[in-house]
């Protein structure tokens, strides 16, 4: 799914904000890393958010910032998406990312400033706008990212990215190549990345907050009768979200099982007669589709359209499996509870 960042958001037709959802109870969240604020349903989620404010002051220091992070010739950090060792260097200056999950990594680390290069799609946090568009993130342009000067460039971890690395590498920039497409990866990620610009406590703040508040969704949810779900992405022809998509994962967190579930692709093509025959509770979809399904006669049978369960969500936030990803998971379930009913 995460290929979704930048061809299957050209296909997008996605836009703006959602609406709440009507009777909808709400499950507050603050985008990180707003670390003082606290989940109105989630209250158990205070202590973990103000140890991590803690953790996260700590970061500041030089001290804290060199913990964690292995030292020595040549350490090795981690291994990237593409199987290569990442080792230690001192940390990068100057940093061309050509992904947004990883752009948006990179300000919520407080790295963004050192940021001189990043694609079209990279938009979020809207610092991002101010950093030099370099163009695609799949098969980007070897020089306009070397003229950029980079001590590192951040890849999309796609076979299609395979030789700008090796170009990169060839030219003496290091390179980290990461695919995020389910949950653990980004925490993976997260850490990694924390290592790599020299604050590995930044990098395992980030991800144990989005995993503390994706298990408190699911922990508050956890009463309600589960739904049976689809997300379709694009309808000619008809892509859903699969098994192995992060989507799938923050579905079940929220109390909904995917009707797709047991494919295990992110973003599967499937025909819409079996959509039909797997007759969804609710579905999920951007503004658009949401519209275009609910007056549709071709989906006029599904039980969510008949029952008026097709819930438009904010595809900006929930298109990407980056550092809000527990902003997504609280928003799934809002638009769940007037389906299942109010959060206990």
């Amino acid at each position: 799914m995460s290929r979704a960042f930048p061809a299957a958001r050209r296909r997008s037709r996605a836009a703006g904000p959602s609406p709440p959802g009507a009777g909808a109870p709400s499950i507050a969240t603050v985008p990180f890393p707003n670390w003082t604020a606290v989940l109105r349903f989630l209250p158990c989620l205070r202590a973990v958010l103000v140890a991590g404010a803690c953790v996260a002051a700590a970061c500041g220091r030089p001290d804290a910032r060199a913990a964690g992070r292995p030292s020595g010739p040549a350490a090795v950090l981690g291994v990237d998406d593409f199987g290569d060792t990442v080792r230690a260097a001192p940390p990068p200056a100057r940093i061309v990312s050509l992904n947004p999950t990883t752009t948006e990594l990179l300000f919520a680390l407080g790295a963004g400033g050192r940021l001189v290069g990043r694609t079209h799609w990279d938009v979020y946090p809207d610092a991002a706008r101010a950093v030099a568009d370099l163009g695609d993130g799949l098969r980007p342009n070897v020089e306009a990212v070397l003229a950029a000067r980079p001590a590192l460039v951040i890849l999309y971890a796609s076979a299609d990215n395979r030789a700008a690395a090796a170009a990169f590498r060839r030219a003496g920039v290091p390179v980290v190549a990461l695919k995020i497409d389910r949950v653990a990866q980004f925490a993976a990620a997260s850490r990694l990345l924390g290592r790599v610009v020299g604050d590995s406590a930044a990098g395992a703040v980030t991800a144990d907050t989005v995993l503390a508040t994706i298990a408190r969704v699911r922990a508050a949810t956890a009463g309600r009768p589960r739904v049976r779900a689809l997300w379709p992405l694009f309808d000619d022809p008809l892509y859903v979200i699969g098994g192995g998509s992060y989507l799938s994962e923050l579905m079940d967190a929220a109390g909904a099982d995917n009707v797709f579930g047991d494919l295990p692709q992110p973003s599967p093509q499937v025909a819409r007669e079996e959509a039909l025959r797997r007759n969804a509770d609710v579905v999920f979809s951007s503004p658009a589709g949401a519209r275009r399904m609910a007056r549709e006669a071709g989906w006029a049978s599904l039980a969510a359209v008949r029952t008026g369960r097709v819930y438009a969500v904010d595809s900006s936030l929930v298109l990407r499996p980056g550092v809000r990803l527990g902003e997504a998971a609280v928003m799934l379930a809002e638009r769940l509870g007037a389906a299942a009913g109010p959060v206990r």
